[in-house]
């Protein structure tokens, strides 16, 4: 850095322009002209663009605040690369009266549409404005949105909705509710083909429910956002039951106990930041790849401790979200549905750079046990990453599926099935690892070998068979070990067992049979995973020709 007057000349030295006469000199500078005045219609594109950004009103723009929440086009400018965005169709009115509505037209009628870039890739987004009319959905929103939704389909770029609404706008009558069904046709027909994701940041109630439930993901913000299908009030009426808007339709009551809601925020900046990474695992649409990062040595993992991840004692649990993160690139595992079902654990992670979803059953919830939950967020999550063309990565270790009449009754099997359905209808790379216990139809429906599984490996640790040891003896020796004198039983149960364990519950059983392509020591298990996507990365599986399969739902 230098002084202000160091490149000024020295007073010995001539002045640098000696010949400029000193009339020159003195001369005065250009007079600087003023600018023209704008033309009266580029005046009007200034006043309207002008009166868009305040949506409703100031004093609507202060209330939104005073929530604690943005503006529609705040939350589009933070969730957007800077200066991204490109709007349509934002002048466009209602065209309805009755009620008041011919009295209050605003530009745009509630709903900001447009695309934009999320680091660099091409998105379609749409959020809808509280500030005007409570975020109505209404028959100029369903076209605004649905020619959104057109567009992204067909240009193959990932649909974000930003909603906070109140609903279809009771004064159009069947005009909103038309509205919300052409919206669902359009999720429909854009799911597979594009990625859909759902920021729930306010309320949504009522029909509008269906439109976050069709697309891939939802996500909602603790404390200020809700979903529900009727609310307390009508609740109360029908029912008598009291509750509150929170525990109806909260965020945790989403994520914890409906699973309707795969992610939860603590804010909206939460959101934004935590849908940017969820794209950075997605592709743009069916046609395309994830987005792969070129492998980086300094996210390797000490996958050498996984070689002491597993107890001795096969009734001790442990996390298996600890072998998930040292299989994959250091902290590049997104878990989904957090909260939800936590007997499994699903998400999307990152191997020497390489997309993938991991399947894992979590032993210290439920022993790992595969329930009707369980079952739905995996068959779920195994679609997804099937119709985007994610390999499927599976940790298995899992005592079967839970018993029980509630269980039972509320249609285990048909769920159970779901699972069955989704690895057998996949068609990405498959590959499995079992750590530990793999018993009965649990082996078989967690991406085995006969359900055309590509890959499917064990550690020197797992356990496959029908049932586990103590099973298996209680029920094939129950009259040896009745007619057992009682002073040796125990040690005669213990010996059984041992026998059983050796004969068919070692993992080298399975291989010699051929339904485990290898048992390997758990270090090798991310090289193993590594070398296995590079071999399957243009797998071309055929199907048989039909309109589609029948998933027991």
């Amino acid at each position: 850095m230098h002084t202000p007057d160091q490149d000024a000349p020295d007073a010995d030295t001539e002045p640098p322009d000696a010949e400029v006469s000193d009339v020159e000199a003195a001369a005065p500078a250009e007079p600087v002209e003023p600018p023209a005045p704008m033309r009266p219609a580029d005046a009007a594109v200034a006043a309207q663009r002008a009166a868009l950004r305040l949506g409703g009103g100031q004093a609507r723009i202060d209330a939104q605040h005073a929530r604690g929440k943005l503006t529609a086009r705040e939350r589009i400018e933070r969730l957007l690369d800077p200066g991204s965005f490109e709007e349509m169709a934002p002048y466009i009115q209602h065209r309805h009266s009755g009620f008041g509505l011919e009295k209050e037209r605003h530009p745009g009628d509630g709903v900001i549409t447009g695309f934009g870039l999320i680091a660099g890739r091409r998105v379609a987004v749409f959020a809808q404005d509280f500030t005007v009319r409570g975020g109505s959905f209404s028959e100029v929103q369903a076209q605004k949105v649905g020619r959104l939704l057109e567009a992204a389909t067909t240009a193959g770029l990932p649909s974000i909705a930003i909603l906070d609404s109140v609903g279809a706008r009771i004064q159009e009558g069947v005009w909103s509710l038309a509205g919300f069904g052409d919206l669902f046709w359009r999720n429909t027909q854009a799911s597979g083909v594009v990625p859909q994701i759902s920021l729930m940041l306010g309320p949504c109630a009522g029909g509008a429910v269906y439109s976050p439930g069709l697309t891939d993901f939802v996500m909602m913000t603790r404390g200020s956002s809700y979903m529900f299908i009727t609310g307390p009030d009508v609740i109360k009426t029908v029912t008598g039951e009291e509750v509150d808007v929170e525990t109806l339709g909260g965020a945790h009551t989403h994520a914890a106990t409906s699973g309707v809601a795969h992610f939860v925020a603590d804010d909206e900046n939460g959101a934004f930041q935590l849908t940017r990474r969820l794209l950075a695992y997605l592709p743009s649409n069916n046609a395309d790849d994830p987005p792969d990062l070129e492998p980086d040595d300094r996210l390797d993992p000490n996958d050498a401790a996984l070689d002491g991840l597993i107890p001795e004692s096969s009734a001790m649990a442990y996390d298996v979200r600890d072998a998930i993160q040292l299989i994959a690139d250091r902290d590049s595992f997104l878990e989904v549905h957090e909260e939800f079902a936590p007997n499994a654990v699903v998400g999307f992670a990152r191997v020497r750079g390489r997309v993938i979803a991991v399947i894992a059953n979590q032993p210290t919830h439920l022993a790992g046990v595969l329930d009707i939950n369980a079952s739905d967020k995996i068959a779920r999550f195994i679609r997804f990453a099937d119709a985007f063309n994610i390999p499927l990565v599976t940790l298995v270790d899992c005592p079967g599926f839970l018993p029980g009449a509630g269980q039972e009754h509320q249609g285990i099997i048909r769920h159970g099935a779901k699972i069955v359905y989704a690895y057998s209808e996949a068609t990405v790379p498959k590959i499995s690892i079992v750590l530990r216990k793999a018993y009965g139809g649990a082996y078989i429906v967690l991406s085995s070998k006969m359900i055309r599984t590509d890959v499917c490996l064990a550690w020197p640790t797992a356990e496959i068979a029908v049932m586990g040891p103590k099973g298996a003896v209680s029920i094939l020796y129950a009259k040896q070990l009745a007619a057992a004198p009682a002073a040796t039983r125990e040690a005669e149960r213990a010996r059984l067992e041992g026998e059983f364990q050796a004969q068919f519950n070692s993992p080298f059983v399975a291989a010699s049979s051929g339904h485990i392509d290898d048992v390997i020591y758990p270090r090798e298990s991310r090289a193993r995973i590594v070398a296995a996507l590079e071999f399957l990365k243009d797998k071309q599986p055929t199907a048989l020709p039909k309109k589609h399969g029948n998933i027991p739902l």
